[in-house]
């Protein structure tokens, strides 16, 4: 079996591109949105912990909620909450001080973080027959994803090699082939030339996170980023990210292999405040406007778009073009959700479906692809 070096390339056009919100994630035990701050607040292991303690305090002191009745504050009030304070450059008081209230904030990220990751440590099987109709349909898809999870990879893992590979769309850190790297450079860069097998014909495949991810580490010093495709665990003690060795059954932490500093979160909250000028979402959100146009039918699966969410909603009225085909795949279609999308698109078609159910309708399959 002969090895051959493959310049792997995109089509001008995209067949279908597929925008994946929470209602996608969902079938496989990712949390929706409304459900984090509950599950962060009644969890004993994020009560026990060092940042839990703080986080759930400050929640404490300034909200009212009601756990009997299940009335919580919803997750973006909290961070709009933070953001006014942390932007004035104003203290809440003398014991939330301007910046415990920026350690507030990044602690409540970890926990999101903790909670999404912990909901969704199994391999799932929905995203896995969605990757299955990629293979027997098209593969001249992309996907724009909202979901911080890696579900989506975690399913990937059957056509690596063989069908194609995960292009993220962004530089990590793991293409460096220097020392430092030396442990990370199992990923495959798949916009440089790719040794192949003589029978294979393997294409790259856009994941476009905008939201971030919870197997990418950020470093603010060096400001690159690192894939740690299996590692997603946090020390809710110390609110940073660690790696489990089997071989000496120690937790270590992990920090820049270039410059030693903490690493942190990727992962835009859900706030009306969202840092959409770091550099990484930057970039993102570019490619995604190039997907977007480059596009003979964009797929809509499980989104709502979020009043939060005005970037993305600023993202597709820019950049959708008049002759593409939008397609909503959503089991709860409301006369609100289909304004929402009428506002963004005019050749619109509403699908009555959850994702679980489309990945197991053939002919559904057949026609969206």
């Amino acid at each position: 079996m002969e090895n051959n070096i493959k310049y792997l390339q995109y089509p001008t056009t995209r067949d279908v591109v597929f925008v994946f919100g929470a209602g996608a994630s969902h079938p496989d035990g990712v949390p929706l949105q409304r459900h984090i701050l509950p599950m962060i607040l009644n969890d004993d292991e994020i009560a026990g912990s060092d940042i839990g303690k703080i986080v759930i305090q400050f929640i404490k002191d300034n909200f009212a909620f009601d756990s009997a009745t299940n009335d919580y504050p919803h997750l973006e009030s909290l961070f709009l909450f933070l953001d006014h304070f942390i932007q004035q450059n104003e203290s809440l008081s003398k014991t939330y001080t301007n910046s415990v209230l920026h350690k507030i904030k990044e602690h409540l990220i970890i926990l999101i973080h903790f909670i999404v990751n912990k909901e969704t440590s199994t391999i799932n099987s929905t995203y896995h027959k969605f990757w299955e109709a990629v293979e027997k349909y098209n593969s001249n898809i992309s996907i724009i994803t909202l979901n911080y999870d890696t579900l989506l990879e975690q399913a990937f893992e059957f056509m690596y090699e063989r069908v194609g590979y995960i292009d993220y769309s962004f530089h990590l850190m793991n293409y460096n082939k220097s020392d430092d790297l030396k442990h990370f450079n199992f990923w495959l860069n798949p916009r440089q030339p790719i040794q192949t097998h003589s029978e294979s014909n393997p294409v790259p495949f856009k994941l476009i996170k905008l939201h971030g991810s919870l197997n990418w580490k950020y470093c603010n010093c060096c400001n690159q980023t690192l894939l740690t495709p299996w590692d997603r665990e946090v020390d809710l003690n110390k609110g940073k990210f660690t790696w489990y060795s089997k071989k000496s059954e120690t937790s270590y932490e992990y920090v820049c292999p270039i410059d030693g500093t903490d690493f942190e979160t990727l992962i835009l909250t859900p706030s009306f405040a969202k840092n959409i000028n770091q550099q990484v979402i930057s970039q993102l959100i570019s490619e995604a406007g190039r997907e977007i146009r480059a596009a003979k039918k964009i797929v809509f699966i499980g989104y709502s778009f979020s009043n939060a969410d005005v970037h993305v909603r600023a993202l597709f009225k820019k950049h959708l073009q008049p002759e593409t085909e939008v397609v909503v795949l959503n089991p709860r279609l409301t006369k609100s959700l289909e304004l929402k999308y009428q506002s963004i698109a005019k050749n619109l078609e509403f699908v009555s479906s959850s994702f679980e159910d489309f990945v197991d309708n053939n002919e559904l399959l057949e026609l969206i692809f």
